[in-house]
């Protein structure tokens, strides 16, 4: 990580945003793992008016290092002072389309560390899930009632089973 050499302005400022940012709306699919996720949009829509208020910026700079690929993100205030670090990864495809995919996962990453935004692994969140659960599995039978809890919390009073209720309520 590189900084500047005082960084009091900055992280008062960050402080501050933080206080006014909420979590990334998890909006897009992910059809592989079936799950949803805060895309590079909902990021930015999270911080850009609380970094606003605050005289805070960023920039990301695409960037490759021995065949792995990512970003620079330079968080900035209003004062001149600074954060700055790199995240890269290595490419599973060779190719530009693979490369745009790296740095725009590294991007999102990368912009939710700097800003503090809470983000949840939906993958993995799902597995510890369904094993917590006694036995649950995800089917489409809970998909519909996290469906319809989702557009009236109140169907789920209608599960007598606490332990299913809770299971169901783990996905909302």
């Amino acid at each position: 990580m590189d900084k500047s050499e005082s960084i009091k302005n900055l992280a008062i400022a960050l402080s501050k945003a933080q206080s006014e940012m909420s979590g990334a709306v998890k909006a897009a699919n992910n059809p592989f793992f079936k799950s949803k996720y805060a895309d590079l949009g909902e990021v930015i829509k999270a911080i850009k008016e609380p970094f606003a208020n605050h005289g805070l910026s960023y920039v990301q700079f695409p960037i490759e290092d021995n065949g792995r690929v990512g970003v620079e993100t330079i968080l900035m205030h209003d004062s001149g002072e600074f954060l700055s670090n790199l995240f890269t990864v290595a490419l599973t495809k060779q190719d530009a389309q693979g490369a745009g995919s790296a740095i725009t996962y590294c991007r999102r990453y990368a912009l939710q560390a700097v800003a503090g935004i809470p983000s949840e692994d939906d993958d993995g969140n799902a597995a510890v899930k369904q094993i917590k659960s006694s036995g649950f599995k995800f089917d489409d039978v809970a998909k519909s009632w996290v469906d319809a809890a989702k557009a009236d919390i109140t169907v789920l009073d209608q599960l007598e089973d606490k332990n299913y209720r809770a299971f169901i309520e783990g996905y909302l």
